[in-house]
C-alpha cells in the first residue's frame, strides 16, 4: 500500500502545475522529514532542510579560518560541483539558526551571487538541538575530524568550556582528548592571554649594525 501511495505521489508531483520556489521548498522539506522519520536512523543528514540563507548566522567561536585562496577554491568547487555537503546548524532561540559547521559554505552562499542564485536564496542545512557549550564541542569535533583546527584557537574554546563549568574530564571526553592534551591547551591559552596586550613583534629580530 505504501509503495502504491509513493507511486501516486510521484505522479501527482510530476503532473502538478508549476509552482513557485517557496511552495516547492515547503513540499521538499516536508517530504524529507517524512522520509527521515520513516527510515528511522539517528543521523541528522537524513533530514536535510532548505532554509532562507538570511535566517542562518555564523557563530562567534569558530576557530577554523580559511585563507582567501582556499575561499576562492571553495567558491569554484560549489559553482562547478554544486552544494554537496549541508551546513550544520542549531536554533538560537530567537528565530534564527547558528552555524555549528559550515560557516565558510554559508558565507559563499551569502556573498557570491552565482551560488546564491543557483540555490534561489536557500541554504541546505541539517539541524542539531544543542546548548551553546554543546555547539562549541560539535564545532571543534567537526573541524578536528578534518584536521583543520588551529591549536591556539582550540585552546581558547577549551577555556570557554571551562567558563561553562565543564571539568577537564568532561572536556576530554567530548573532544576526544586525554587529560594531558586538555591541560596543554589550557596552558597555551593562558600564555596567549598573558601577552595579549604586549607588542613583541620585533623582540626576536637581530639588531642591525650601523654601516
Amino acid at each position: 500500500m505504501i509503495d502504491t501511495l509513493l507511486d501516486q505521489l510521484d505522479a501527482a508531483l510530476a503532473a502538478a502545475p508549476a509552482a513557485d520556489t517557496a511552495t516547492r521548498v515547503t513540499r521538499y522539506n516536508r517530504l524529507t522529514r517524512i522520509a527521515a522519520a520513516h527510515v528511522d536512523l539517528p543521523h541528522p543528514v537524513l533530514a536535510v532542510q532548505l532554509v532562507p540563507v538570511e535566517s542562518v548566522r555564523g557563530n562567534d567561536y569558530n576557530p577554523n579560518k580559511v585563507a582567501p585562496p582556499e575561499m576562492r577554491l571553495l567558491h569554484l568547487s560549489i559553482a562547478k560541483d554544486g552544494f554537496t555537503m549541508p551546513v550544520v546548524v542549531a536554533p538560537d532561540g530567537a528565530g534564527q539558526a547558528v552555524v555549528v559547521d559550515g560557516f565558510h559554505r554559508t558565507t559563499i552562499v551569502q556573498t557570491k551571487a552565482d551560488v546564491r542564485a543557483s540555490l534561489d536564496g536557500y541554504l541546505p542545512v541539517v539541524q542539531l538541538a544543542k546548548s551553546v557549550e554543546d555547539r562549541i564541542t560539535s564545532t571543534v569535533r567537526h573541524n578536528m575530524a578534518r584536521g583543520t583546527h588551529q591549536v591556539e584557537l582550540t585552546a581558547k574554546l577549551v577555556t570557554a568550556l571551562k567558563k561553562h563549568n565543564w571539568s577537564n574530564t568532561r572536556i576530554g571526553l567530548e573532544l576526544g582528548m586525554d587529560p594531558d592534551e586538555v591541560l596543554r591547551l589550557k596552558q597555551i591559552t593562558g600564555l596567549a592571554e598573558a601577552f595579549a596586550h604586549e607588542d613583541f613583534s620585533r623582540a626576536w629580530e637581530p639588531e642591525t649594525e650601523p654601516c
